[in-house]
């Protein structure tokens, strides 16, 4: 599932979950006048790694601040299009303090379980970011390291930008954002910002053609659809992250369908020409009880 605090860990795990595919770190951070310290920060994520079984994907995202999140005591002054300025790495990049603060804590939360977490930076455009980010992780004693797909560029490439990561995870919330050109916190927007749109599923597969042997996870919305979790397993997407009240309908929808299957529906969908004609055309392919699921 998709987690905000520590204390969300039991009732995921309760309702079926295997992991956690996003951890949002910067919920710590919020409504605060300082950063976390480090202990803080350890005692968090040490309890979310022990809630769940020796060997689970625990997946933690750096601080994905700026933007709509912005922090008092990281203000980088203002910006006329903050979506599009320094939030997520490019903050960290900027205010190294905390992100050394961070991947430290994860670090000793991860010798104190004997758990390995999976960390992850928001915001990664190019390869020299994530290369960075890479270095540091590593620096800091992060075993499994990855970065988050969210921009355009990042998809498109993903071949050159994941060569010095494990893994990869894809925030189809703002890669549509970014894809459509359509500022996610405008309600009038929506019919541009569904993770239906071709576009946003033909970067899903770009991603996951270039990813050769690396685990690709999907931790935005598209991920607690029914329908639209076929497509993605079908681009050969080998987690998924959602709230935990989606996790039983998503799980029933993949119980019934063979990874074959799932292949021919994400190829229908990504022929289609519109988003309705997209979800139309994977419905289609799919078992009848889906559509009971996403009704």
């Amino acid at each position: 599932p998709n987690l905000a605090t520590p204390s969300h860990a039991p009732t995921a795990k309760k309702k079926g979950a295997e992991g956690v595919g996003l951890f949002r770190t910067e919920f710590l951070f919020l409504d605060r006048q300082d950063a976390p310290t480090i202990d803080e920060q350890t005692e968090a994520y040490a309890t979310v790694l022990k809630t769940f079984d020796e060997g689970a994907k625990v997946v933690f995202r750096t601080l994905d601040a700026g933007a709509d999140k912005p922090l008092a005591f990281a203000d980088l002054g203002a910006e006329e299009n903050p979506a599009l300025g320094r939030r997520g790495l490019r903050l960290s990049q900027v205010r190294t303090d905390l992100i050394d603060a961070q991947l430290e804590a994860l670090a000793k939360a991860a010798e104190q379980t004997g758990r390995d977490p999976y960390v992850m930076a928001p915001m990664v455009a190019t390869k020299a970011e994530a290369e960075w980010f890479s270095s540091r992780a590593h620096a800091a004693g992060i075993k499994t390291v990855g970065i988050m797909v969210e921009v355009p560029s990042t998809a498109l490439r993903s071949s050159q930008v994941l060569e010095s990561v494990d893994f990869a995870s894809i925030g189809t919330n703002d890669l549509t954002q970014y894809a459509m050109a359509a500022d996610r916190l405008q309600g009038e927007l929506a019919e541009l910002l569904t993770p239906w749109q071709p576009a946003v599923i033909q970067l899903v597969k770009a991603t996951c053609d270039g990813a050769g042997d690396r685990l690709i996870g999907v931790c935005g919305e598209a991920a607690g659809d029914p329908l639209l979790a076929l497509v993605l397993v079908g681009f050969v997407v080998r987690s998924l992250s959602m709230a935990a009240g989606k996790i039983t309908a998503v799980k029933a929808a993949l119980s019934r369908h063979s990874l074959e299957q799932c292949r021919r529906i994400a190829d229908a969908a990504l022929a289609a020409c519109s988003p309705e004609e997209a979800r139309t055309a994977a419905l289609k392919l799919a078992d009848p009880s889906v559509e009971v699921l996403v009704s």
